[in-house]
């Protein structure tokens, strides 16, 4: 615990602040003044750096490029592999866990231990890699690095400590799951084939054992070759030759039959009996055309052959389709006796997996489901209904189902909206899926005692909404809406939206919510602005749309018209007419909004509908505002947002300027240019310019690999670019500094790549001497510092790292406030900051957070009560109320991209200064309450995830967490109450984090577990006669063929066993609770026995050298026996 006095004798000298040179600690003129009267800041902080440490969590979605895919039949669990080298292992829902190779090489292969809670996995480069998963995160524990080979293919039969590993040379190596050591048996490809072929038979694409023999290995070579092999006379039984390239194989459970997929789209079965030819050959999709042959087909990758007690074999096999059919989706083919049936998926099938009831190859199969990894969505399809319904998904995986553009993240929110809005959404479920349970079904989780209601939101290029149940590391869908509802779909001749923005012009940037009173507001890339109510009770309405014209630079007179006022503010401030204020139907005709050259001029690039509308029950649109265009140029993308439901206001602004709307009573009360905003306060000498007449590019928020923007190198020819502006009073007449963070020499450092985009969300705005609104926040505050009494606010934030405060005065009266109109006075107080101001909080003097005043909510469409008539019920948190240490009064946060400050108002005087980063900027920051205190979170440019103290500023944690490498990363980043964050971790994934050393603490069970203890299923009794008959399987040892004593080692230079160090220390973490002794004996058995069995191998190195030693020794002497002294 750390107590900070601060007495302040109100002159900026005697504050940290004025180390900096900048006029932040004066009047907004400059003029250093003395507060009122001395106070003494009595806080006492709660946080330290103990409290802080930084882990991920879960992450939620679908894994980004999928590559391989396997399941446990026992454990029920499921593995997918990814091109980055992710695993992501699912179960029932609540288990989800998400592993990642270091090396980050593509996984091309996944191998259940089957019911033995390990995994193996073959990575692309060719190392294998053995997982624990008996612990909630698995870790490697061994590996082994191939160095002259790669490996193609792996098989591991079931209840066998022996991998097969097939190579790219057409060699078979076996290794040893418990040691991972390579045995020395070795299948080489030219003793596999016969001696006369004179051909490479290629890569091994299949290894299986037959059902029957145990001892028999059949081997696939991508030619066309099928060797089986046998094991104990190390020979082969027999050859087959194709014509055509084999892709997969697929036995009968008899052991008697087996069938090939083959790159000319056919399916050939061949019998044990006979392996000249092929007893089957069949085209499932190749037609007989009218000239006699068969079409071309597309190659069968894989093919399952399964078989049935009560019914005919399940041939199960995708691709397969003729060539002929141009833009057929991708297929899953389901051949049942003489019925096919062909499953058309979305994307393109990477791998699929027949799930049977037995875990053994020699029983009856029972097939009861398909699982299909399609490169975007999972699906599993059952297999016991003749229409072949799909199961519903119980994960997330539709995250992606359109781009994510935005995200918002909000931990303890009431605990009633997360109920209201699963119910309405479900009414809108889709149906028609199997009544079955979902299949995958393994692993345990409970729910923790550490969770409360959580909401993530995510935005979408579309401009659909999605609301997410995020409460104790899972993730449910909750409510989804479309924004685009509220627009007239575009004709194909207008095409209006198109010239702004050519694929997604409802594209969502930044979304707006207020749990309290579930008033909701979302921005678009179109420069438009939808608020929402939520209402239980579907309504017919008329959407009321808002024209503004916000399009003004700072040498700009825009002329009154009949239509729009230029706006002019007294100081003590005065209502504005609003600019376009009419229902929809009163719309201008687009045709009178074209000058005689054509150039568009006072239009929105969407159309609004202008009829009612029934809405269902959920989030209803009351009020759409749109940007104009003016004099041919569009709209400039909206930059900040602030709703406030108590006042009933919304403020937004962009790189021209800052609006304010009246949403109750649906006018424009503010309208005018960010230089108009200071009126005579104004601290830069600005230069006239030149109109921007360049477009507005919105490529990069859309796109799911956002493209690096180059910087503008106009700004770097600025002499003063960059520097500071001194607090000087003479120097008057000195060209305007550009304060924003994209000058040059940020950039010349060559370690950061990181370029900054249009994109709000990471308050960079255009890259001209434009000064953009960046962050707006209302609350209660003192608009002047002879305020006596806290009044509402609005701070204002701009890129050249100003803060201005506009006084608002509203009627308290629900009559006179939907009459009367709200003034705002525009003079109001300036503060200085370095950089692009991001964000504003404010704290009372005990350092306790106030929360922004809220309209608590009621249902508009609810039916009437006469009585009881409905009245706004307003809650506010006066600055004044729980202040008796420093009487009136209150402190602002304020972060910009460099550095941060703590003001206390109404003075203004500047307590405490921190800044945050030199060589790079911060991207995202947020006043967050973590252990029942606050702190300031920020994430910056260069992967820093940082945390500082409030009101102090003392940096309490600084992690080197992620390198940021694109946009998505830093327009996703979020973080929240309760030490928590989230970020789009891959277009398709969300990762969520911690920040708080409690959470990390309590991870271990909040998380599922993926092992449960469950007895392997026995396998039949196979009666005597069929066992005397059918094979000696049972006695096959392969520990006598594959054990060092009969095979020998495996040479040295072939393969490099690697010990996985992330065993031992998963375990150690495991080792706690009620067997951490157990659990901790146990590995310092197995570390003992690691140094054991190291010094058992140089024992054995030494004898062998002693023996060699001794043959040599015993040569010689035989060879000199018999000479003659004069011999030698």
């Amino acid at each position: 615990m750390k107590k900070f006095r601060k007495v302040l004798d109100g002159l900026t000298t005697s504050s940290p602040g004025a180390t900096v040179s900048s006029p932040s600690c004066g009047s907004a003129a400059g003029t250093p003044t003395a507060a009122p009267t001395p106070k003494e800041i009595d806080v006492q902080e709660t946080l330290v750096s103990e409290n802080f440490q930084l882990c991920k969590t879960v992450r939620h979605g679908f894994p980004y490029q999928p590559t391989a895919l396997a399941f446990d039949p026992v454990q029920k669990i499921l593995a997918i592999g990814s091109r980055s080298g992710g695993v992501r292992i699912l179960g029932r829902p609540g288990v989800d866990c998400y592993c990642q190779h270091e090396s980050g090489a593509a996984v091309l292969q996944l191998q259940f231990l089957i019911n033995e809670g390990a995994l193996v996995s073959a990575c692309a480069d060719d190392t294998l890699h053995l997982w624990n998963l008996r612990q909630r995160r698995p870790a490697i524990l061994h590996s082994l690095k191939f160095n002259r080979e790669r490996i193609t293919f792996c098989h591991l039969p079931f209840q066998s400590k022996w991998l097969y590993v097939g190579t790219e040379r057409g060699n078979t190596h076996i290794v040893n799951i418990e040691s991972f050591i390579l045995s020395g048996y070795v299948i080489m490809w030219n003793k596999a084939i016969e001696l006369s072929t004179k051909t490479h038979p290629g890569p091994v694409v299949h290894l299986s054992d037959s059902p029957k023999d145990e001892g028999k290995l059949l081997i696939g070579f991508e030619s066309g070759t099928i060797v089986q092999w046998d094991l104990r006379g190390k020979k082969a039984d027999f050859r087959i030759y194709y014509d055509e390239a084999i892709h997969s194989v697929s036995w009968h459970h008899e052991g008697k039959q087996f069938m090939c997929s083959h790159s000319d789209g056919s399916l050939t079965l061949w019998n044990l009996r006979n392996t000249t030819k092929p007893f089957q050959v069949t085209f499932p999709h190749g037609k007989i055309q009218k000239d006699g042959r068969k079409e071309s087909c597309k190659p069968i990758l894989k093919v399952e052959y399964k078989t049935c007690r009560n019914s005919e074999p399940f041939v199960i096999f995708s691709g397969g389709l003729s060539y002929d059919k141009a833009g057929r989706r991708p297929a899953l083919t389901i051949m049942h006796g003489k019925a096919i049936t062909v499953l058309e998926m979305d994307y393109p099938i990477v791998e699929f997996m027949v799930l049977c009831e037995t875990p053994y190859n020699n029983e009856v199969q029972e097939p009861y489901a398909v699982v299909v990894l399609l490169e975007k969505d999972l699906i599993v399809v059952d297999l016991t209904q003749s229409n072949y319904p799909v199961f519903e998904n119980p994960y997330p995986m539709d995250i992606h189902e359109s781009p994510v553009t935005c995200t918002a993240y909000f931990a303890d929110c009431p605990p009633d909206i997360i109920p209201i809005l699963y119910s309405i959404g479900a009414k809108h479920k889709k149906t028609g899926y199997s009544q079955k349970e979902w299949p995958i079904s393994g692993g345990t989780w409970t729910l923790g005692s550490h969770t409360y209601p959580e909401i993530i939101i995510t935005g979408h290029a579309d401009g659909s909404i999605k609301f997410w149940d995020a409460s104790a590391i899972t993730l449910q869908m909750l409510y989804k809406m479309k924004t685009s509802k509220v627009f007239e779909k575009p004709k194909p001749g207008e095409g209006r939206a198109a010239e702004l923005v050519e694929e997604d012009p409802f594209a969502i940037q930044m979304v707006s919510w207020c749990p309290q009173s579930r008033i909701f507001c979302v921005v678009g890339i179109s420069a438009h602005i939808i608020l929402y109510r939520f209402s239980k009770y579907d309504a017919n309405t008329q959407i009321v749309s808002l024209e503004v014209r916000l399009q003004c630079d700072s040498e700009d007179v825009i002329s009154p018209s009949e239509n729009e006022n230029n706006p002019s503010f007294s100081e003590t401030g005065s209502h504005s007419p609003q600019p376009h204020h009419h229902h929809q139907h009163q719309h201008p005709a687009s045709p009178g909004s074209r000058t005689p050259e054509g150039i568009k001029d006072s239009i929105p690039c969407l159309k609004v509908k202008d009829r009612a509308v029934r809405v269902p029950p959920g989030y209803q649109s009351e009020l759409v505002i749109q940007l104009l265009w003016v004099d041919g140029e569009p709209p400039q993308q909206i930059t900040s947002l602030d709703i406030n439901s108590a006042y009933g206001l919304l403020a937004f602004g962009n790189c021209n300027g800052l609006a304010v709307v009246d949403y109750l009573q649906k006018t424009v009360i503010l309208c005018m240019s960010t230089l108009d905003l200071y009126g005579s306060t104004d601290p830069y000498q600005r230069l006239t310019r030149s109109p921007r007449r360049n477009r507005q590019s919105t490529s990069g928020l859309t796109e799911l690999t956002d493209n690096q923007q180059s910087i503008d190198m106009e700004r770097s020819k600025s002499p003063t670019s960059g520097n500071l502006l001194t607090h000087s009073h003479t120097d008057t007449h000195q060209q305007p500094p550009i304060l924003h963070s994209l000058n040059a020499n940020v950039f010349d450092c060559r370690e950061n790549s990181f370029t900054r985009s249009r994109s709000s969300s990471v308050s960079s705005i255009d890259r001209d001497t434009k000064e953009a609104v960046t962050t707006l926040q209302f609350g209660e505050s003192y608009g002047r510092k002879n305020d006596v009494l806290p009044t509402p606010c609005l701070w204002v934030g701009t890129s050249l790292g100003v803060v201005l405060l506009i006084p608002m005065s509203i009627p308290t009266d629900q009559e006179e406030r939907m009459e009367e109109p709200v003034t705002m006075g525009v003079s109001g107080a300036l503060l200085m900051l370095k950089g692009s101001v991001l964000r504003f909080s404010f704290l009372d003097c005990m350092g306790a957070l106030i929360q922004t005043p809220y309209e608590v909510w009621r249902d508009h469409n609810a039916p009437e009560d006469p009585d009881r008539p409905r009245r706004r019920k307003l809650v506010h948190f006066s600055p004044s109320s729980s202040q008796d240490a420093c009487g009136d009064g209150h402190l602002a946060v304020v972060c910009s991209e460099r550095q941060a400050k703590v003001f206390l108002m109404p003075s203004q005087s500047c307590l405490f200064v921190h800044n945050i980063t030199e060589s790079s900027f911060v991207l995202r920051a947020d006043v967050v309450s973590v252990c029942n205190s606050v702190c300031l979170a920020c994430f910056c440019a260069n992967g820093h995830v940082m945390t500082l103290s409030l009101p102090s500023l003392r940096p309490l944690m600084d992690v080197n967490y992620l390198p940021l490498t694109d946009m998505r990363i830093a327009r996703t980043f979020y973080f929240t109450n309760g030490g928590q964050a989230l970020y789009l971790s891959s277009p398709t994934e969300i990762q969520r984090i911690t920040y708080s050393q409690e959470m990390c603490d309590n991870l271990q069970e909040m998380l599922g577990e993926l092992f449960t203890p469950i007895e392997t299923p026995e396998a039949q009794n196979r009666g005597f006669l069929k066992g005397f008959f059918g094979g000696n399987a049972h006695t096959f040892d392969r520990e006598e063929l594959f054990g060092e004593a009969a095979a020998g080692k495996a040479s040295r230079s072939l393969a490099q066993h690697i010990p996985g160090q992330g065993g031992v220390e998963g375990m150690k973490v495991a080792a706690s609770g009620a067997v951490g002794e157990l659990a901790r004996a146990r590995i310092a058995l197995d570390e003992r026995g690691q140094r054991l069995g190291e010094l058992e191998e140089r024992t054995a190195l030494m004898m062998t050298s002693a023996e060699a030693f001794s043959k040599h020794a015993h040569e010689l002497m035989l060879k000199c026996k018999d000479k003659k002294w004069y011999q030698f």
